[in-house]
């Protein structure tokens, strides 16, 4: 019997490791605080903000204390191809975050970085959007460095009351998996931290795909896969997970040239 056990788990754990799984279960030792943070840019100033970046303010991150972890801008001009530049940094904790970021902005160097990239007019349009996260237990770990000539896809689901719990048993238990059986490349998920910008309601996550035409192929795949359609049925037999409206928003994203990740 215990033979038999051991040939069954073998095989389970083998079927895993195929799936990418050998990496999703670091998440659960990544106490990491994560920020995802998402500036809009006056007209025509996305190149100033992303020089600014470059030659200056990634630096002064590390400098402080905060982890680069991915850079990028939009694909499409409705979700602020011109405009928009989303990145996710790392700190130790909430309040080295803190500590972090009075650093930063006390620090010389930076306050002369700013006010010479704001000679010819204001770069941002709007006070940045910042999302602090933990990392799921099921996330992957974060590989920085290049993968090729690829794109990636920022995804928020907005969970109805009390699914949240639910959610993440999909994504643990099958999505995931599927993901990785369908091509998609794991890149982080993550669920916010305070309940203003999402705590307790979502789950936003990062996957990269050969092209936009993979991502389609992909997740058509995914969607016509009997455990996928068996899995969902039976996570939402007491209702829907998501809220009707806006509960799946996708972006389409490129890495700039300074990202961690590529």
């Amino acid at each position: 019997m215990n033979l038999l056990f051991s040939r069954r788990h073998w095989i389970v754990t083998a079927s895993a490791l195929a799936l990418g799984f050998t990496a999703a279960t670091h998440a659960a030792e990544d106490a990491r605080t994560f920020e995802l943070r998402i500036y809009v840019t006056n007209e025509g100033k996305l190149p100033d903000l992303l020089k600014r970046f470059r030659d200056h303010t990634c630096k002064l991150f590390e400098k402080h204390g905060m982890e680069n972890i991915g850079y990028w801008v939009p694909m499409e001009e409705a979700d602020g191809a011109s405009n928009k530049l989303i990145y996710v940094i790392a700190h130790k904790s909430r309040e080295a975050a803190k500590a972090s970021w009075a650093a930063f902005q006390a620090d010389p160097d930076w306050k002369a970085a700013a006010k010479a990239s704001e000679v010819n007019g204001k770069i941002l349009a709007s006070k940045p959007e910042s999302i602090f996260m933990k990392a799921t237990d099921y996330s992957c770990a974060i590989q920085p460095g290049a993968g090729g000539e690829r794109v990636f896809e920022l995804r928020t689901y907005t969970t109805n009351d009390g699914k949240l719990d639910a959610l993440h048993k999909r994504f643990r238990e099958h999505t995931v998996a599927l993901f990785s059986k369908h091509g998609m490349t794991h890149i982080g998920y993550w669920s916010p931290t305070d309940a203003e910008t999402g705590g307790g309601k979502q789950l936003i996550y990062v996957l990269a795909h050969a092209s936009r035409d993979a991502a389609k192929a992909s997740f058509e795949a995914f969607r016509a896969d009997p455990e996928w359609i068996a899995a969902k049925a039976e996570s939402e037999k007491d209702g829907p997970l998501t809220i009707k409206e806006g509960g799946v928003k996708s972006v389409f994203m490129k890495a700039v040239d300074f990202s961690p990740i590529k």
